[in-house]
């Protein structure tokens, strides 16, 4: 599996993006599938090809394999985010709420260095409850889950030797329409 996350990359090179408050993400991100996820002018949202013009590569056979095997009912995933981690990246609480179907899940598989998984509740604020995702380990937010607040928080750099430098890239399966 990491080395089809290295040929996404190969096809659609991993982006910086900026947040609508224009600072860099702390998270570089690419994408496969029919969708990818971007930002355009401030704002969010999903694109059906990379930032360079070219579609995104195909959701491998590999990452669709667990997506089959931990959500059988499910319609197959139109977007295949790939979030890479360095040491010092976060990703800040939010919900996944893009997508048409909220009833579809959402399915989150780890690679690489252990990273600090925070969940929370469906409104912002509140208690929140942190375990940490080791390489090989998948999250299925569906159900009452589906729209809870959730983000990374730390990464343990040199936990894992999967990946050519240190981090994390973390897979993020969803149907977008």
């Amino acid at each position: 599996m990491a080395e089809d996350v290295r040929a996404i990359a190969r096809a659609a090179p991993f982006v910086t993006h900026v947040t609508r408050f224009g600072r860099p993400m702390s998270v570089r991100m690419t994408a496969a599938g029919r969708f990818g996820w971007v930002v355009e002018r401030g704002r969010y949202g999903y694109a059906e090809r990379h930032h360079s013009g070219v579609g995104w590569p195909p959701i491998p056979d590999s990452v669709m394999a667990v997506w089959r095997a931990v959500v059988p009912d499910a319609r197959d995933p139109e977007c295949c985010l790939v979030n890479w981690y360095g040491p010092e990246a976060r990703m800040g609480l939010h919900q996944d709420r893009d997508e048409a179907d909220l009833a579809q899940p959402v399915v989150s598989i780890s690679l690489g260095d252990d990273g600090r998984f925070r969940i929370g509740n469906l409104e912002r604020g509140g208690r929140t409850e942190a375990v940490w995702l080791r390489s090989g380990d998948v999250v299925v937010l569906e159900g009452a889950a589906r729209l809870r607040f959730h983000g990374v928080d730390r990464i343990a750099p040199g936990t894992s030797t999967l990946l050519d430098a240190p981090g994390r890239i973390n897979l993020t399966l969803r149907v977008v329409t």
